[in-house]
């Protein structure tokens, strides 16, 4: 029988109240405790779901929690992530490891002497278009990727003060991209060249963030991949990736809300696109966590992200954001564990 993972959440707002959610409404996890900056918000929270407040340090003090689920601020993510390591606890840790990949590094080099699992919330791995497109690459359907192109168009600007803690469009937005790249081709990208403006928000401007880019990579094998991205569109939440090879070409397509399509007048009224990112994404946060269970509970389990592809993935975001800054091509860092 597989054992009940015991959970502490680190933070408490909007993606902690998702996997509070999922915690909760999974059969082999209970939610024991949280835990947040803001107190207030921390027993609030802990009311609704039927768990204890506590604080971080008494968390990571608590032999009983199997697991801690960190869905804090990004700048807490490092410290958190190698404490909890430190405690001796599997650690499912939001992206990314932090805004800096050098300390990110140092950090990961720290934790893995604990030999703790751990998984990076690059959650979609788990959406079931991208999965099936994934298996038919390794299947050799259309032989191997030589025309990538992403696009990750998010349907609302996120409130200024989340953008401002966020580490910027590279390291927020994008990265989930960069790791679906590596993992879709197995490959590693080794060249970025990144354009970007701030045309939605243009105060973002003050802290050298952008709203809309388009990034050129360069893959390893010698595929080529472009990604488009915007923080705010007027049509819905659009995300697509297609492969073109030798062979032919295979798309994960944007996805239309569920709904009726009218023919009258000449014209032809279709339901449209979904209506934000997380309507897409919602069911995937839940397949991560339940793929990381079943690893925990000694399952093979694949496509689980680890703490190599949070680094290779945030390598391609510093080197977009230098090509940003300087307007040229740039090399990503070599990382490995």
């Amino acid at each position: 029988m597989n054992k009940k993972q015991r959970v502490a959440l680190i933070g408490c707002g909007f993606i902690g109240e998702v996997h509070a959610a999922n915690l909760q409404a999974h059969p082999a996890t209970e939610l024991v405790s949280v835990a947040d900056t803001d107190s207030a918000r921390a027993a609030a929270f802990a009311a609704r779901f039927a768990a204890c407040a506590a604080s971080a340090s008494q968390l990571f003090n608590d032999d009983s929690i199997d697991m801690v689920l960190i869905a804090s601020a990004t700048p807490t993510h490092a410290d958190l992530l190698e404490t909890a390591a430190r405690a001796g606890k599997a650690i499912y840790c939001e992206k990314p490891i932090d805004l800096s990949l050098e300390r990110a590094c140092r950090v990961v080099d720290r934790v893995l002497h604990f030999n703790v699992p751990v998984t990076v919330g690059f959650n979609r791995r788990f959406d079931v278009s991208h999965q099936q497109l994934r298996q038919q690459l390794r299947e050799g359907r259309i032989g191997a990727a030589e025309l990538i192109q992403m696009v990750c168009r998010s349907s609302e600007m996120p409130p200024l003060a989340y953008l401002q803690a966020s580490g910027g469009q590279m390291r927020d937005q994008a990265i989930h991209f960069f790791d679906l790249l590596r993992w879709l081709t197995d490959d590693e990208v080794t060249e970025v060249a990144a354009m970007g403006a701030a045309l939605a928000l243009p105060a973002i401007r003050d802290f050298a963030d952008v709203d809309t880019s388009t990034l050129l990579l360069r893959l390893q094998r010698g595929g080529l991949a472009q990604l488009d991205n915007a923080r705010r569109t007027g049509y819905g939440y659009d995300e697509r990736i297609s492969v073109m090879g030798a062979g032919g070409m295979l798309v994960s397509e944007s996805q239309q809300q569920r709904g009726v399509t009218c023919y009258q007048n000449a014209q032809i009224a279709q339901p449209g696109l979904l209506p934000d990112w997380f309507s897409r994404v919602q069911a995937t946060y839940y397949a991560q966590l339940d793929a990381f269970v079943r690893s925990l509970n000694g399952e093979t389990v694949s496509d689980l992200p680890g703490l190599e592809d949070g680094l290779k993935a945030q390598a391609i975001a510093e080197a977009a954001v230098i090509s940003l800054a300087e307007h040229r091509f740039c090399a990503v860092e070599k990382v490995s564990l």
